[in-house]
């Protein structure tokens, strides 16, 4: 069953705070040892790992001396900005010892939804992941009030499996998985091994907290899982005290519940692309970038683009026409379409020179491109 673990190449790992914390008791030195060892693990196989760590608010309640979770938003800010620099402490240290650097990274949701600092923060994991450096990720929860009174790492973790289009989704948390009830009130309840991530059964299934240190309970888990498979990502939902858990889960074992997506991971973010029927811009390409992108599969260099139209912003999805107006693709631009202009019918070799910067040497890379 587990075999998309196996299989993945990027993985996004998700510990919740009751984890980390210990049950709110402390930063759990031990159990956050046993984690980077596994992912040191997991990077000498191959594979790129983020790790998304919740535990700061817990841990500066600690610091603090707050015996449960405080209401008040500046109360809980301050709990975050103290407690962050535990949490990086420790991770730094505990990667250290596998010579794994590690680098914090704090978002928000408007971070995500803006297109330039969605870009730039994708960017920068990518350009990390390529340094074997592990990122440790986690919500500003020091200055952005809907992030704690709404927000969750479950959901966090989903939207960086987006970001970088990761293959799975690993939620570490303090339940074995998802049971169709809650086992503590119906004996009945049956553990679910497998089931398809989006199928509304599971999120009748699912309850509300999972304890009183973090905010996020199954439910959360069930929807981050949901919006994983947007873009073709898998998801876990395992103890995170299993012994071994992330190198059992890399070995093909069948541990916690696997949420299956149900389209490809290219399959669905080229679908995204093809359903956006009204796009901001337009780039007429000659005849030999038609016959590049078509029949060779290859990514759109401006020195390909013979006439940009309209106005769109780096990230935004265009419109590829050949020279007597057929729609023949459409893909994520590079550039602006200001920078388009500037660039276009000239070698990638020059962008630096006329734009003073190079985001990327095509205009449209071909994993971001789909044919019409």
């Amino acid at each position: 069953m587990n075999a998309v673990i196996q299989q993945a190449k990027r993985l996004i790992v998700k510990v919740g705070s009751s984890l980390v914390t210990n049950e709110g008791r402390g930063l759990d030195a031990a159990a956050i040892a046993k984690w980077a060892s596994q992912i040191a693990q997991l990077r000498a196989l191959g594979k790129e790992v983020v790790l998304v760590s919740s535990g700061a608010i817990a841990e500066g309640m600690l610091r603090l001396g707050f015996a449960k979770r405080p209401t008040g938003i500046h109360e809980l800010q301050a709990c975050a900005a103290v407690g962050q620099m535990g949490l990086a402490q420790i991770y730094e240290s505990s990667f250290r010892a596998h010579q794994l650097g590690t680098a914090q990274i704090l978002l928000t949701h408007a971070d995500l939804a803006d297109r330039e600092r969605y870009l730039n923060a994708r960017s920068t994991l990518f350009t990390l992941l390529q340094m074997n450096i592990v990122p440790i990720m986690n919500e500003n929860d020091t200055v952005i009030t809907d992030e704690i009174k709404f927000g969750d790492n479950d959901t966090l973790g989903a939207l960086v499996a987006n970001l970088i289009e990761g293959d799975a989704l690993i939620i570490l948390t303090d339940q074995k998985g998802l049971y169709t009830a809650d086992p503590r009130k119906n004996p009945t309840a049956q553990f679910v091994h497998e089931a398809k991530a989006g199928d509304p059964a599971l999120e009748a299934m699912a309850g509300g907290a999972g304890s009183s240190i973090g905010r996020g309970g199954m439910l959360t888990k069930i929807l981050a899982a949901k919006r994983a498979a947007t873009s073709g990502a898998h998801t876990v939902i395992a103890w995170g005290r299993e012994e071994n858990v992330l190198i059992r889960l890399a070995g093909g074992e069948a541990i916690g519940t696997q949420l299956t997506a149900q389209m490809a991971q290219l399959t669905a973010r080229k679908q995204w692309m093809a359903d956006h029927l009204h796009t901001a811009g337009r780039v007429v390409l000659d005849d030999g970038a038609v016959q590049k992108l078509t029949a060779e599969g290859k990514s759109l260099l401006p020195i390909g683009v013979a006439e940009v139209g309209g106005e769109f912003g780096r990230g935004d999805v265009i419109t590829c026409f050949d020279a007597s107006g057929r729609a023949v693709a459409r893909g994520i631009s590079n550039y602006t379409s200001t920078e388009a202009q500037r660039i276009m019918r000239h070698p990638s070799s020059e962008i630096l020179e006329i734009l003073g910067f190079v985001e990327e040497p095509e205009l449209i890379h071909r994993d971001n491109l789909v044919l019409l």
